[in-house]
């Protein structure tokens, strides 16, 4: 096991300055070496089970699927971020071990590594790597606080010294454009948005959030930019005005409804108190408000996984929002076929909120609802059903069995995951906290059979890939090789006389 010798919290406090920042380098290092050591950890699960079946690596959820699957649910993490570090591990271990041993001794950190894993994944002759591992085993100590768009050029300097066309080009960057939304941590009622547009577009947008938010008359209390982001979420809706937010009676900028709020219909699990309640007055103009009471918290939840104050909530409803109610299903019977009605759906995309697989956040409504014990040995009931990812569900489906994924579900909702290497694993359903009646028992089912899918059988219904995933990945590095060739080889040509 890995051992460590760290000062505590409380005998830093009877130490000098010097020593307590000693500490913080010491725990620095040793972070960084923990990190490699579970890797290195990792590197050696996917070294185990990379020659998985050959058949298997034409399907959508494919060998290297199923061992993320795996490293996902031992840290909790998303599905994707998993299949990255396997990636990094991997680089590090068969590639790049002269920067693998300096990130096992804590000299260089995570980011530094990985780093350096993106910036060489272009190389591809053996012997090249090795000059390049060695070479920047060697310098990399020597690039103190860089930032990491000059850690990256350092890297790319000598990259670029042994291998021209293996050098990250600025056209990836275009091709890896992409917006992403995550909701807010706290309960804001917010979320986050970021992400990278082409130029050109970039303009066009910005122009026309600047166009809205001087659409509305002097008397509305938003900010610019508060005004900027709420007509957005109108382009989103499908409107072209951002309605006035004042409250002067016959201003010529007002709407007779927010588009936010009738251009699409919102499932949102909420109390029944919270739908009486009234706006919040203070969520617009400058940053000064009263403090947040526990009255104010939010008691709504959006399946896409963002909270909604009460406040919001009124706004929303108020713009002519829909209201669905949920039932709980109580004791009810199974129901007769094998695809949920629709009230049954709904309300299991609202108990669980999210893919109940271990560390996955997939929004319920995004998801299947799969039958834990599969249809029609297992009932159409809520004690049966639940929300998984189109990824688990091929995971489960496929890559089951004795020696594979197994799940288990209780009357509340709870699944047991047992994963092929037998630790296992509790996910409670994202009501169970927010929304507690939700998560009250369904009824306790009869144990039904199993049924083992026949070998012979195992495969046909999954989807398969155009190239393998090993295919795809030689084919993007050839392609990006081959754009950078041309660069490299007019570089090289004399000066003209």
């Amino acid at each position: 096991m890995f051992e460590m010798s760290l000062p505590s919290a409380e005998s830093l406090k009877h130490v000098d300055d010097a020593a307590v920042v000693a500490a913080i380098a010491e725990c620095a290092r040793v972070e960084a070496a923990a990190a490699a050591r579970r890797l290195a950890a990792t590197a050696e699960l996917v070294a185990r089970r990379a020659d998985g079946p050959t058949h298997m690596a034409g399907w959508s959820c494919d060998n290297w699927d199923a061992m993320a699957a795996e490293v996902a649910a031992a840290q909790n993490i998303s599905h994707g971020m998993a299949s990255g570090q396997m990636y990094l591990a991997t680089a590090l271990r068969d590639r790049l071990p002269a920067v693998a041993a300096l990130f096992a001794d804590g000299i260089i950190s995570a980011r530094l590594a990985s780093s350096i894993v993106w910036h060489t994944d272009l190389i591809t002759d053996p012997d090249t790597m090795q000059l390049i591992d060695q070479s920047l085993a060697g310098d990399v100590t020597k690039f103190g606080p860089l930032s990491a768009t000059k850690t990256a050029l350092a890297i790319d300097a000598i990259v670029d010294r042994y291998d021209p066309e293996a050098v990250r080009r600025a056209r990836a960057s275009a091709r890896g454009r992409d917006v992403v939304i995550t909701p807010a941590d706290d309960r804001s009622g917010t979320a986050h948005l970021w992400g990278s547009l082409l130029s050109t577009d970039a303009a066009v947008l910005d122009r026309r959030l600047t166009q809205m938010a001087h659409q509305v008359c002097e008397d509305d209390p938003r900010t610019i930019a508060q005004r900027r982001a709420d007509a957005l979420g109108t382009l989103a809706a499908g409107g072209e005005q951002l309605p006035c937010a004042c409250a002067t009676p016959g201003c010529p900028a007002r709407v007779d409804a927010d588009p936010r709020a009738t251009a699409v219909v919102i499932h949102v699990v909420a109390e029944a108190s919270s739908l009486a309640a009234t706006p919040d007055p203070h969520t617009s103009g400058e940053p000064a408000r009263p403090p947040i009471t526990p009255d104010t918290l939010p008691s709504a939840w959006l399946p896409g996984g963002a909270p909604v104050p009460p406040p919001r909530l009124a706004e929303l409803i108020a713009g002519g929002a829909t209201v669905l109610p949920l039932r709980h299903p109580g004791g009810s019977p199974p129901e007769s076929g094998y695809r949920p009605s629709a009230q049954l759906q709904r309300f299991i995309r609202c108990r669980d909120l999210t893919c109940r697989f271990p560390g996955c956040d997939r929004p319920a409504e995004c998801c299947d609802v799969d039958h834990t014990v599969p249809y029609p040995l297992g009932p159409t009931h809520p004690s049966n059903l639940k929300c998984v990812c189109r990824k688990h569900h091929l995971l489960k489906t496929f890559w089951g069995g004795p020696d594979g994924w197994r799940d288990e579900q209780h009357p509340d909702g709870t699944i047991t995951w047992t994963t092929p290497s037998g630790h296992v694993y509790t996910t409670q359903p994202g009501s169970r906290l927010l929304f507690p009646a939700l998560s009250l028992p369904t009824g306790q089912l009869p144990s039904a059979p199993t049924a083992e899918r026949p070998a012979g059988l195992r495969g046909l219904m999954m989807p398969t890939r155009r190239r393998t995933r090993q295919q795809d990945r030689d084919y993007r590095i050839y392609a990006e090789r081959a754009l950078n060739a041309g660069r490299a080889a007019e570089r090289n040509q004399p000066p003209p006389f």
